[in-house]
């Protein structure tokens, strides 16, 4: 009972701000941003000018990657040797419109378990293999839709705001809150599937030290170095366990998945797909501060800000850049081209300055010399183009009307983007 207090004292779960931001001023004027210089992503750390594919694959990739693993989110293990799967499926859900599966996948690690519960949409009527759009969700998967067969979130959840019950346990008044965010029928009507799990299963959004979770099928009892895995790259080795099943089901084209989160879950979404070559497609939704955002601009959420209000998001390198971006040997222009050759879509909202948006387009903007390196392709905006005014080459990126959210308009933008990239392999 003292860690659940203690949480709901200290976060105010999907806002994604906490209490203790009151007594942080945020920077909102353009003119208070500190002046900069982003490293260069084609530039390796003996200063030698990345030219060509080779080079950037064998050198100047690695080189970036261990960056973030060192400084950012930390180092996560594998695939476990050991892995189950039990699968649930009706051929007739949403009124015979479409295919749900539901995957209990099981990670079995030091004689330990952690159950993953993944939920599937497909559309019935596909006639081979579909592309996927994957996500984790706030709040169980029950949330996403009003279908009675999603069987309830079994794993803690965060305040009994949403129909969660005193103890912590979802409940039926629950069921289809959060359906605004998933396009379900626009998804399925386009020709692919869905996929998504509760990031709780994989280990719940509040900070106790590592030791629930997948955290603790790991656990040493010694104590945790300062580049061991976080939060947030919790989330995204529970996304490459999702990958792990889409490549054994024969109804599903693993080689066209698409990954995508929104907010907390848009910055696992880009790091999942970074670390991940086998996501074909990575799309960051108001991702903000450790996401698509660069952090060296400190404008709204600033490193030292998400730091101190989730402790356990990233890994303690992390922290020594607490109101000293200046000093960060990278940014998140380099993130976003990790995921070079494979198209990324970065997406901002125009009342969301929390998350910066000119930060996320910058970030994109920067990571435009790698992919045009790469494929001759990139970002086509030079400047922040107007609102709900996509540009979209190789990189794509809009900014919308509205707050911190999902959007029917972000889904739109999401497919066409897909229906570009995805479908003409």
């Amino acid at each position: 009972m003292n860690a659940i207090r203690t949480l709901l004292l200290s976060i105010l779960f999907i806002g994604g701000f906490t209490l203790t931001d009151a007594a942080f001023t945020a920077n909102y004027d353009e003119s208070k941003v500190p002046q900069y210089t982003l490293p260069d992503p084609l530039v390796c750390l003996d200063g030698v000018k990345v030219t060509d594919a080779r080079n950037w694959f064998e050198k100047r990739r690695p080189e970036i990657l261990e960056l973030f693993l060192t400084h950012v989110y930390g180092r996560s293990p594998g695939k476990p040797a050991e892995i189950s799967y039990s699968v649930q499926i009706d051929d007739a859900a949403r009124n015979g419109t479409a295919v749900r599966k539901q995957i209990t996948i099981t990670p079995k690690v030091n004689g330990k378990t952690i159950d993953l519960n993944l939920l599937i949409y497909l559309p019935k009527k596909a006639k081979g293999p579909v592309p996927l759009f994957v996500g984790l969700n706030f709040r169980g998967n029950h949330t996403i839709c009003d279908d009675p067969g999603i069987r309830l979130a079994a794993s803690w959840m965060p305040d009994d705001r949403d129909g969660t019950s005193k103890d912590n346990r979802a409940t039926e008044k629950a069921r289809g809150k959060s359906a605004s965010r998933w396009a379900i029928d626009q998804i399925l009507s386009r020709g692919y599937g869905l996929a998504t799990m509760y990031c709780g299963d994989i280990d719940p959004d509040f900070h106790d030290e590592f030791k629930n979770g997948v955290h603790a099928l790991y656990g040493t009892g010694q104590p945790r170095k300062g580049d061991d895995w976080g939060t947030i790259a919790a989330w995204a080795w529970g996304l490459s366990r999702c990958m792990d099943y889409f490549e054994k089901d024969p109804d599903i084209d693993h080689n066209r998945v698409a990954v995508l989160g929104h907010s907390r879950l848009g910055k696992t979404s880009v790091w999942a797909g970074a670390s991940d070559p086998r996501f074909a497609l990575v799309i960051s939704n108001d991702s903000g501060c450790g996401g698509a955002a660069l952090s060296k601009r400190a404008f709204g959420e600033t490193v030292g800000r998400i730091n101190t209000s989730f402790p356990h998001w990233f890994c303690d390198n992390f922290k020594q850049y607490n109101e000293n971006e200046a000093k960060l040997p990278l940014d998140q222009h380099m993130l976003l081209a990790l995921v070079a050759p494979r198209p990324v879509y970065v997406a901002s909202a125009q009342d969301d300055r929390w998350a910066d948006p000119r930060g996320e387009f910058l970030s994109a903007r920067h990571a435009d010399p790698v992919y045009r390196l790469l494929t001759g392709d990139g970002l086509p905006a030079k400047e922040m183009p107007d609102v709900n005014q996509p540009s979209v080459g190789r990189i794509g990126y809009h900014i919308r009307t509205g707050k911190h959210d999902v959007t029917e308009y972000d889904w739109l933008q999401y497919l066409d983007f897909a229906d570009r990239w995805l479908k003409s392999k």
